[in-house]
């Protein structure tokens, strides 16, 4: 966790540090003048991918006869996002950590229905980015090519990724048979485990309204790409970009938040990177990248510090309404 943190805070440095002194004067001036009412906007598309996402949980959760209520699902999901800012992919097991807590379900399955939907969000975003990459080769090309080159040099390098490969894939398998065969008792534990993470994960093929859950996906994505978007007319300079263009600064921006925790440093210096192959100038693309992170963050800690104050305050509330009834 320290080393991705402290990477990304060197990376602030460094790119600052790129800027000449105009280039400086230029990125605070943005910073300035930008117009924050496209900010907002942005941000309430933001809550609404969010909501969304608390929703389409249920689709997931119903095949398993699990159902808990809207807003702790929320919570939630908002306390999990807060939490991956600090400890990455931490977030989902603590998000399923605190909706078993209030809601007394299994977390090994409500960890599987999460599973699932990373499945179905990495296939959107792995879509568009096949997408712009070949629809963009002819401006990306440079930046794929030192990516994927390949000489002499490099084939030991190529040889032992090979042979890492194929160690992992004997382990693997020799684990499953052991999982299959043995009678131990760690190992059974762990196959229980296992077990209850499959049966969620699996719940996505046994949904009784896969459309509805394919329709909040794409709504999610939709509304992701819209907050992105949204920024984009804050800034004079920013405000004419195609729309291509901002489909590759989207995809590379999502792209760096999984090396570096929260995406600090590395967001902004990664939008700037992919707009200045657009024509816009490194300090107004330096500074759109961090009002896109900044309101994207802001907007996460509020909600979910929010989400870890009143979810508490809810149950309780629904637990002495539960016990009125009964009395």
């Amino acid at each position: 966790m320290v080393l991705p943190l402290a990477f990304g805070l060197f990376l602030v440095w460094y790119v600052y540090d790129l800027l000449d002194e105009k280039e400086k004067e230029d990125l605070f001036l943005s910073l300035k003048q930008a117009n924050y009412w496209w900010i907002i906007a942005s941000v309430l598309f933001g809550i609404l991918s969010h909501l969304s996402r608390a929703y389409r949980w249920k689709y997931l959760l119903d095949p398993l006869g699990l159902k808990p209520k809207f807003l702790n699902s929320f919570f939630s999901v908002m306390i999990g996002y807060t939490i991956n800012l600090l400890l990455p992919r931490v977030g989902e097991v603590s998000r399923c950590g605190i909706l078993s807590k209030y809601e007394k379900m299994p977390f090994t399955k409500l960890f599987g229905t999460v599973i699932a939907e990373r499945i179905a969000d990495v296939t959107i975003l792995a879509t568009l980015t096949f997408f712009v990459i070949f629809s963009q080769f002819d401006k990306l090309g440079d930046m794929l090519k030192s990516w994927i080159s390949y000489d002499k040099e490099n084939s030991s390098l190529g040889m032992y990724s090979a042979l890492v490969v194929i160690t992992g894939i004997i382990i693997f398998i020799g684990f499953l048979y052991l999982l299959k065969t043995s009678s131990n008792k760690y190992l059974l534990k762990i196959k229980s485990i296992l077990t209850g993470f499959w049966e969620g994960a699996k719940s996505i093929i046994y949904m009784k309204s896969s459309l509805m859950f394919i329709l909040h996906t794409l709504f999610i994505w939709i509304m992701y790409v819209s907050m992105f978007y949204m920024c984009f007319f804050s800034l004079e300079d920013t405000s004419n970009v195609p729309l291509m263009g901002m489909l590759a600064a989207f995809v590379m921006g999502g792209i760096s938040i999984i090396f570096i925790q929260g995406g600090i440093g590395v967001y902004p210096a990664a939008v700037m990177q992919i707009l200045f192959l657009y024509g816009v100038s490194r300090s107004s693309g330096l500074a759109l990248g961090w009002i896109i992170w900044t309101s994207q963050t802001v907007m996460i800690l509020v909600l979910g510090i929010l989400s870890m104050l009143i979810i508490p305050k809810y149950n309780r509330y629904l637990n002495q309404l539960k016990n009125e009834r009964h009395e």
